[in-house]
């Protein structure tokens, strides 16, 4: 007889794959009823019984219900800082966020606002995932100050970072809220990426003369 064991490498890993997997399967059936019938209108039980789990499983998993909706917070808020903190040698802030955002428009990236026109239809009915998502702006806008504030090696009480990040950020809202905008009027993904690639090199240039120095590696 051997000896049982429990709890090893293996055991842990494939608890952890299932609880991506009901984590994730959570979030497709809540997104599908969201998109359906509205965020506020549909209801945890709802959820819970289109994934055929507990309501008490989908609150462990999502404490908050909008989060089940926008399931890449932590991709959309933490990307520009990421972005900055690996820019290329004697490469600036903001050449380094214009050209990740440019590969983002070519990849047509859903994290940039390529969600497709039911789900942003469905961020746009919704005041309280609209209300969200300017919230993650604003997280979004909080992290690249930070990593400004790194790269740059500046004091804890210099407000340049936070107003740098401030003038970035600014351009990554207006760019998202036109995507969304292209998106609603009926614009497909392909269309709405060759008018963004003009107008994002546009956008991000007005902002070459105070920031196109600026943190540079």
């Amino acid at each position: 007889m051997g000896t049982e064991t429990t709890g090893g490498p293996a055991t842990t890993g494939l608890r952890e794959s299932k609880k991506r997997e009901t984590r994730q399967l959570i979030s497709d059936h809540a997104t599908r009823l969201f998109m359906r019938q509205g965020f506020e209108a549909t209801t945890i039980a709802e959820i819970a019984d289109a994934a055929r789990v507990a309501k008490k499983t989908v609150t462990n998993y999502f404490p908050r219900k909008e989060d089940m909706a926008l399931d890449h917070q932590d991709a959309f808020v933490t990307g520009p800082a990421r972005t900055v903190a690996a820019r290329e040698p004697g490469e600036s802030a903001l050449a380094a966020l214009r050209r990740a955002f440019l590969s983002a428009v070519a990849a047509q990236d859903p994290v940039a606002g390529f969600a497709g026109p039911e789900f942003t239809r469905m961020i746009a009915g919704s005041p309280t995932l609209s209300a969200c998502l300017r919230g993650l702006h604003d997280q979004r806008e909080k992290a690249l100050a930070a990593a400004l504030a790194e790269a740059t090696g500046a004091a804890a009480d210099d407000i340049t970072p936070r107003a740098a990040a401030a003038l970035l950020i600014g351009v990554h809202r207006v760019l998202f809220r036109r995507i969304q905008d292209l998106t609603l009027a009926g614009r497909t993904n392909a269309e709405i990426a060759a008018v963004l690639e003009g107008e994002a090199v546009r956008t991000f240039g007005l902002l070459d003369p105070a920031l196109g120095d600026y943190a540079r590696a």
